[in-house]
């Protein structure tokens, strides 16, 4: 008679091989933590004159509702976070669906609709604008087709599109870095291309950081989308 007692055991999958599958979800929070203890403790204090972007001259509105959007772009970006950890997605489907609608409502609605007009009023010339504008207007399509594939409970197509909605949240990070390193490269040009304007030059660097970032990120996540499918594939 064979023994039970010394057959092999499956082992759960401990947290250490799970952070594993995942190496990427730490920097990515700790990227998202830095740039939030940044860039929101100065709209806490509800005083304009520690904003970070001047409030156009006679409006009222332009600084508590920058506040509204960089609160609620706080919101977005924190749970943003949880919706693509796979683990998290994985274990927890509760409180995937949780953050998932907090993030839609409460992040990416308000913050979306109120970065309109933050963009629209925005001194940084037209060219900003219209990058705004447009990046304001796609996050909002694209999280609302990957809410609606969710509620269609084509459940692939939902996190494709949430990932591009991601991509889009965290555009803002990576339009900081291009920021200060379009800066530094334009600033020999001041007295050339742009005929002595420094405030020229800094409006450029800007429409290049709000253009260029979210169209990398763009990039990069469908590519990514793409390797994981054709993995997939393979594997069948």
């Amino acid at each position: 008679m064979t023994s039970t007692t010394n057959a092999p055991r499956t082992k759960p999958p401990s947290r250490q091989r799970a952070w594993r599958r995942s190496p990427w979800m730490v920097p990515l929070a700790l990227v998202a933590v830095a740039f939030l203890a940044f860039s929101v403790p100065p709209y806490l204090t509800f005083d304009p004159a520690r904003s970070r972007l001047e409030p156009p001259p006679g409006n009222d509105l332009y600084y508590p509702l920058l506040v509204g959007h960089v609160l609620f772009g706080a919101v977005a970006m924190a749970t943003a976070c949880f919706q693509i950890w796979p683990a998290f997605r994985a274990k927890h489907p509760r409180g995937h669906r949780i953050t998932g609608r907090v993030y839609v409502f409460a992040g990416v609605l308000p913050a979306g609709l109120l970065g309109l007009y933050i963009g629209w009023h925005t001194a940084a010339g037209p060219s900003v604008r219209v990058a705004n504008l447009v990046g304001s207007a796609l996050w909002l399509v694209v999280t609302a087709v990957g809410w609606r594939m969710a509620r269609r409970r084509r459940f692939g197509d939902h996190r494709r599109w949430m990932a591009r909605s991601f991509a889009l949240a965290m555009s803002i990070v990576l339009s900081r870095v291009v920021n200060v390193v379009a800066t530094i490269v334009l600033t020999p040009q001041v007295d050339t291309t742009f005929l002595g304007s420094a405030e020229l030059m800094t409006y450029s660097a800007a429409s290049i950081g709000v253009w260029l970032s979210p169209f990398v990120l763009w990039v990069v996540t469908d590519l990514l989308l793409e390797r994981r499918g054709q993995g997939l594939v393979r594997k069948k």
